[in-house]
């Protein structure tokens, strides 16, 4: 089993980050972003999109990180990590479109302008978004250790990376204290791998 990936994608470490938690076994294939590799004809083959990270396994190929994480908790009956129950599934599925949503938007965008230098957001923007997801993950931790449940599912795992490292876009966490230990918890937890840091933003 394959990930293509690279260090300093948050996508990328996302997809990591549950294969480790859940002690899954996959072999990391860098892609060289810099290079232009993702807009290769190989790798195009791979994911028409472009975008990293994609998952083979044996030949069935798996695009997009919060899809990997699902397919790998379904493939290793990892219930745990994706409950089976109605109520359970719905709610990891609405931390996972808040993450493909406001958080691709928010912090993983701010994180693009001073990592990878892209000109495609405004800092200003971005940055706001980023804060108006943070108030409300803020709030609802308040409620519990981890964002979906009382232990931690592929929802948290889904948030982590890119709030994480959203101080490297610029985006202060000092005021969100519950989003600050919940940070702590997820890197507790045994299997943890970090993602890479970059001195950019407020990490300089």
């Amino acid at each position: 089993m394959k990930l293509y990936a690279h260090d300093l994608s948050g996508h990328s470490h996302r997809a990591r980050l549950f294969a480790a938690l859940a002690g899954i076994e996959i072999d990391l294939v860098n892609v060289d972003l810099a290079a232009g590799e993702h807009k290769k004809p190989e790798f195009l083959a791979l994911n028409p999109f472009g975008q990293l990270p994609v998952l083979d396994d044996d030949g069935a190929l798996v695009p997009d990180s919060n899809a990997i994480m699902v397919y790998l908790a379904k493939k290793f009956g990892k219930t745990e990590w994706l409950p089976e129950d109605a109520a359970g599934a719905a709610r990891v599925q609405r931390w996972l479109s808040v993450a493909a949503g406001q958080i691709a938007f928010g912090p993983a965008a701010a994180r693009l302008i001073t990592v990878f230098g892209s000109k495609t957001f405004r800092a200003e923007e971005v940055i706001a978004r980023a804060h108006g997801v943070l108030k409300l993950i803020e709030a609802e931790l308040q409620g519990g250790r981890f964002i979906a449940a009382q232990r931690a599912t592929i929802a948290d795992i889904a948030l982590y990376s890119y709030i994480a490292r959203a101080p490297e876009g610029n985006v202060d966490l000092a005021d969100y204290p519950a989003v600050r230990a919940w940070l702590a918890r997820i890197e507790a937890l045994p299997g943890f791998v970090a993602f890479a840091r970059t001195p950019v933003g407020l990490a300089a």
